[in-house]
C-alpha cells in the first residue's frame, strides 16, 4: 500500500463499505429521561435519523378532567410535569377563575407568584444538577439538591407537600400562609443564592464540560420558533419570549422581569439560561415577598359547595417553568368540564429532537437529550 493511499484510509473509514443499523434508545434506557423512545437511524457512530416515539406512560389526564369536578381537576394537571406542580396548578385554576369571572383576593395573586418563583428555582435546580450527572458528573448534583432542599421546606411547610403541592384552589388558595413564613423564606432564598455560586462555578466553565456541551445540538431561533419551543430551550436560540413580561398574567405587570437569552443555541446555551434565570426567579420572589408583606385580607374567595363553569370557552396560559403551558378550558354548564385541553412546554420542545440529533455523534446524543430539560409525564399528559 502507497504512503498516500494510506493516509486517506487510515483512520477514516474512506473506501469501506458501511451498513446503516438502527438502534432503539429506550423505552426504560439509563441514557433516557423516563420512558421515552428514540429510534435512531446509526452510520457508524453518527445519527442520521431520529424519531422520538412517546406514548409509553400517557397519563390520559385530559379524558380524566372530563369526570372530575372543578376542585378535583387541579390534583390531576398538578401532576404531569412533577416537577412544577405549583405552576401546572395554577394555571388551571386560573382557566376556571377566567370562566368563572372571579376576582381572586390581591393577597392571594401575590402569595401565587411568590410560590411560582420558587417552584421554577426547584424545577431548574434539579436539570442544573442531572444535567452534568448525565455526561459524567456526579458533584453538581450534590450541591443542586443542597440548594432544593433549603428551598423544600419552606414550600413544605406552607402547603404540606414537597411534590404535589396541591396548594391552588379556584378562587385562591388553601389557606393563609403560617405567621413567620415570609421572614423565613426570605433567609432560604439568602441562603440559595450564596450558595448557589458554587454549583455556577464548578460546572458553567469547566473544560470537560464546555467539551461536551459547546457546539452540540444547536437549535437556530427559525427552528425553534417552527416546532413551538418555548421556555429556556428558545431562548437559548434567541427567541426573547416571556408570558411574564410580554403577556403578562396575575400581577406580574407591576414587575420587571429581565428576560435571560443567548444566540448560541446550543446545549451549553441551554444549561446558562436555566442557571441564569433560577437568579432572576430568586430576584422575583423576594420582590413579591416584600409586596406581600403590605397586604392583608383574605387568600381566597367563598365558594358554593358545588363548583359550576358558566357555558362557553376560555384559553390561559402561563409561563412554565419548561416553557409555555396552556389550558384551554370548555364548560356547558355543568359541575365537570365538558373539554380540558393542554398545551405542554416538554411535549413542544421534544419535537425538536429530530432535527437536532441527526447529524451527531452517539455520544453526543446524551448531552442533546439531557439539555431539552423535558418531564416525560408532560410529554404524554
Amino acid at each position: 500500500m502507497t504512503d498516500s493511499l494510506r493516509e486517506i484510509t487510515v483512520g477514516t473509514g474512506a473506501g469501506l463499505d458501511t451498513a446503516d443499523m438502527v438502534l432503539n434508545i429506550g423505552p426504560q434506557h439509563p441514557s433516557t429521561h423516563g420512558v421515552l423512545r428514540l429510534r435512531l437511524r446509526l452510520d457508524g457512530e453518527r445519527v442520521v435519523e431520529c424519531e422520538p416515539i412517546i406514548g409509553y406512560m400517557h397519563r390520559g389526564a385530559e379524558k380524566l378532567f372530563e369526570v372530575r369536578d372543578y376542585r378535583q381537576i387541579i390534583v390531576l394537571a398538578n401532576r404531569h410535569d412533577w416537577l412544577s406542580a405549583f405552576s401546572n396548578e395554577l394555571g388551571v385554576a386560573l382557566a376556571v377563575e377566567r370562566l368563572m369571572g372571579i376576582e381572586v383576593p390581591e393577597r392571594a395573586t401575590w402569595l401565587r407568584m411568590a410560590l411560582a418563583e420558587l417552584n421554577r428555582v426547584l424545577n431548574h435546580l434539579m436539570f442544573l444538577g442531572s444535567y452534568p450527572l448525565e455526561i459524567g458528573a456526579i458533584t453538581p448534583m450534590f450541591y443542586a439538591f443542597r440548594e432544593r432542599e433549603t428551598l423544600q421546606a419552606v414550600m413544605e411547610e406552607v402547603s404540606g407537600g414537597r411534590m404535589h403541592y396541591m396548594f391552588n384552589r379556584v378562587g385562591g388558595l388553601k389557606e393563609e400562609v403560617p405567621a413567620g413564613w415570609s421572614k423565613r423564606t426570605r433567609q432560604a432564598i439568602k441562603a440559595v443564592r450564596k450558595g448557589l455560586p458554587d454549583l455556577d462555578n464548578l460546572i458553567r466553565n469547566n473544560d470537560i464540560f464546555l467539551a461536551r456541551t459547546v457546539g452540540v445540538g444547536v437549535l437556530t431561533a427559525e427552528q425553534a420558533a417552527a416546532y413551538g419551543a418555548s421556555g429556556p430551550v428558545a431562548r437559548a436560540s434567541g427567541l426573547d419570549f416571556d408570558l411574564r413580561r410580554d403577556e403578562p398574567y396575575l400581577a406580574y405587570d407591576q414587575l420587571t422581569v429581565p428576560v435571560v437569552t443567548r444566540t448560541a443555541g446550543d446545549c451549553h446555551a441551554r444549561f446558562e439560561v436555566l442557571l441564569e434565570q433560577a437568579y432572576v426567579s430568586l430576584d422575583l420572589a423576594e420582590e413579591c415577598l416584600d409586596r406581600l408583606d403590605q397586604l392583608s385580607g383574605p387568600v381566597n374567595v367563598r365558594l358554593p359547595k358545588v363548583v359550576k363553569a358558566p357555558e362557553g370557552h376560555t384559553y390561559a396560559w402561563t409561563e412554565n417553568p419548561l416553557g409555555i403551558n396552556g389550558y384551554y378550558l370548555v364548560s356547558r354548564g355543568e359541575k365537570t368540564p365538558w373539554r380540558l385541553k393542554l398545551r405542554t412546554a416538554s411535549y413542544a420542545n421534544v419535537q425538536a429532537l429530530a432535527t437536532l440529533i441527526p447529524g451527531s455523534l452517539v455520544p453526543d446524543l446524551i448531552a442533546i437529550l439531557g439539555s431539552m430539560f423535558f418531564v416525560v409525564g408532560d410529554i404524554d399528559k
